[in-house]
């Protein structure tokens, strides 16, 4: 969530807004330190802090600091069970901060920096709100030291997927990535493939040689196959394979068409571990619907677990697709 360009606009529109942010949490609690919301004076609010009981009070609070003359930031604690009736049986810590015109500058400064991706503020709690001072890079979340100094991280890093194929099951897949942590490169042969919008994370690319697109690919990209050419297919998952460089590359299809692509591979000179390393049938195992927004839905799982995989520095797709992929193709 671009918290900041958030800010701007509902201070344009409304005059001022509130921000929740999730500080700390000790024990079990629906969302991790760093979660927040953006909520408006008309009760109207985007994000989540994760709902239930906590975020109403929330809600409540922030409604409540909207109507004081002052903008203000205030911490408040509270424990989910006994206050609030939560299993999770947690304690969390939020802070709820004010802004209206006034910070405009402020806002408006740091709005820029999250546009150019994650970064991070060394900051200053007092009465009147937080003073911010971009640091060099981005560090952690978010780190309160449980008075006034506090380090916070905005923006995400969106990992870049390269899809290719503007058919039914690439529009889905589109779609199903729109809210997602993805920058999608979209990539097809035929110009009139394309839809005429498409949501603001997704590039559309018509490409003559869709398999040339990936020497601009970013180390660690997801490639994601599913033209409506076989041998297209073939050809893109074996340049994608020989870089040797991207974290997924998985292609549609069945059991069947696997094989013959590990054969036609293999006898391409490729090394056994690299086709192997080949996802193929894409999605999560135990669905056999094959409706395109349900495959969506299928493909776009796999893809966050692999992302998290990655982030957290396990070894990624290589090792792991036939140990989970053991189902029937599509």
């Amino acid at each position: 969530m671009q918290i900041w360009s958030g800010i701007a606009r509902a201070v344009t529109t409304h005059g001022k807004c509130a921000v929740v942010t999730q500080v700390t949490v000790d024990g079990s609690a629906p969302r991790e330190a760093g979660a927040r919301m953006l909520v408006m004076p008309d009760g109207t609010f985007t994000g989540t802090i994760g709902g239930g009981a906590l975020e109403w009070r929330a809600l409540a609070i922030a409604q409540k600091a909207l109507r004081a003359v002052d903008c203000t930031v205030r911490v408040t604690k509270h424990a989910l069970g006994p206050e609030l009736g939560q299993c999770c049986g947690g304690v969390s810590r939020l802070m709820i901060e004010v802004f209206n015109f006034s910070r405009m500058a402020e806002i408006e400064e740091l709005a820029r920096a999250e546009d150019k991706g994650p970064f991070s503020t060394s900051g200053k709690i007092t009465d009147h709100g937080v003073v911010r001072d971009i640091v060099d890079t981005a560090t952690t979340a978010i780190l309160w030291d449980g008075a006034s100094a506090i380090i916070e991280t905005f923006g995400e890093t969106r990992r870049q997927v390269y899809l290719f194929g503007a058919g039914h099951v690439g529009r889905a897949l589109m779609l199903a990535m729109a809210p997602l942590p993805f920058e999608v490169i979209w990539i097809d042969p035929r110009s009139n493939a394309f839809p005429a919008a498409v949501p603001g994370n997704v590039t559309m690319v018509q490409a003559d040689d869709p398999a040339a697109q990936l020497s601009s690919a970013p180390d660690g990209s997801f490639i994601v196959v599913l033209t409506h050419s076989h041998a297209l297919d073939l050809d893109l998952v074996q340049t994608a394979l020989k870089a040797e460089r991207f974290a997924y590359v998985g292609v549609i299809g069945s059991a069947t068409k696997r094989a013959r692509f590990s054969s036609r591979m293999r006898k391409a000179g490729l090394s056994s571990d690299l086709v192997d390393s080949m996802v193929c049938p894409i999605g999560t195992t135990g669905i056999s619907a094959k409706q395109p927004a349900i495959i969506a839905a299928s493909v776009v799982a796999e893809l966050l677990m692999c992302d998290e995989l990655v982030k957290n520095r396990q070894k990624p797709v290589q090792s792991w697709p036939q140990a989970v992929k053991l189902h029937g193709g599509r």
